[in-house]
């Protein structure tokens, strides 16, 4: 079925072949949402697993999360909010001084294999950034990435303006990078902590389902 070779040729990270069958299911009549959950995002879902248990890496999951792109792309205009099969709203960025962002790009591309909407901030996003967008998007999770230790600590910051905006109760906050660990999420209290991205992409998609 072609839905099924969506998926596969998603899985095999071929972008042109993917978005070849997205538009030849449209033709066929098959509805976009249909497309996106049981081809696209399936696709995705099988990407992830196979990252999370070493069967695939990185570089694998950036072909595939390309040619997810690009064939959800071609897909928006066939298809409403409601039927977008978005499960939550995550906003995404390396906090302020911190310019690294592969690890924030990984995170991202794992939660969209969830069927997430990510707004990706960048890097060296300010505390206030993170809030205001959360706020403004109806995000249900703040991610906040940091490499360094010396950037880490102005995670506590966006906690704070949270709380000084008066959303901290509206929105989860979960934290990672290399130098993160479970210990000092709590001290700075945020809600989560995640070593890894797939990890990471599990534990949004349950607050978004909250």
């Amino acid at each position: 079925m072609i839905l099924n070779e969506i998926s596969l040729q998603l899985q095999s990270g071929k972008a042109n072949a993917v978005k070849e069958l997205v538009c030849k299911a449209l033709e066929e009549g098959i509805p976009a949402e249909t497309i996106l959950k049981d081809g696209l995002i399936r696709g995705m879902s099988v990407i992830g697993e196979k990252f999370k248990n070493n069967t695939v890496f990185v570089p694998d999951v950036m072909m595939a999360a390309r040619a997810m792109t690009q064939g959800s792309e071609m897909l928006k205009p066939h298809l409403s909010v409601e039927e977008s099969g978005m499960t939550g709203k995550v906003c995404l960025g390396s906090i302020k001084g911190d310019i690294h962002d592969i690890g924030k790009n990984l995170v991202k591309m794992m939660m969209e294999c969830k069927g997430l909407e990510v707004i990706d901030l960048g890097v060296d996003v300010a505390p206030e950034t993170f809030v205001e967008t959360a706020r403004k998007e109806n995000c249900r999770v703040i991610g906040i990435s940091a490499l360094l230790t010396t950037t880490m600590v102005t995670m506590e910051e966006v906690v704070k303006a949270a709380e000084r905006a008066g959303v901290r109760d509206q929105v989860k906050i979960m934290v990672g990078g290399a130098p993160v660990t479970e210990d000092f999420a709590h001290k700075i209290g945020a809600d989560a902590f995640s070593s890894d991205a797939a990890t990471a992409a599990e534990v949004a998609l349950a607050f978004c389902k909250e």
